[in-house]
């Protein structure tokens, strides 16, 4: 967590802060199974999941816990990086078993692997933004 002190001045609504975007980091735990999410704006807000679903719950709460406690304590807020592409090329290794079972998901769509991939995080991404 961060040690700079902000003062009462400087310093924006707890709401506002619980409103910001932060991109997340996401993915799979090849030790345990499942998924790790990591906030790496805020430094140590990770947290991991066995589901999607449960992985954007869990990484939810925890921005919104170190979010809380930081501000709390007095401490500076680090705002949302900005040096995000518009767009990228991304290269991931998956298990096997979850190639395939997107494969076969995307197949059913009528969709390509990347496209159907691509489809899955905005709907994923559009949770988190509406929380």
């Amino acid at each position: 967590m961060m040690k700079n002190k902000q003062t009462q001045a400087e310093r924006k609504s707890l709401d506002y802060y619980l409103n910001l975007n932060y991109p997340i980091t996401l993915y799979p735990d090849t030790e345990e199974g499942g998924y790790v999410a990591e906030i790496k704006d805020l430094s140590g807000c990770l947290t991991q999941g066995e589901t999607l679903e449960e992985i954007i719950d869990n990484i939810a709460e925890a921005r919104e816990l170190w979010i809380e406690t930081v501000y709390e304590n007095g401490d500076e807020i680090p705002l949302p990086s900005t040096e995000i592409n518009d767009s990228f090329d991304l290269q991931m290794r998956i298990p096997k078993a979850l190639h395939h079972s997107l494969s076969v998901l995307a197949q059913r769509e009528g969709m390509s692997l990347d496209k159907y991939i691509l489809s899955v995080l905005a709907e994923v991404n559009d949770k988190i933004l509406a929380r």
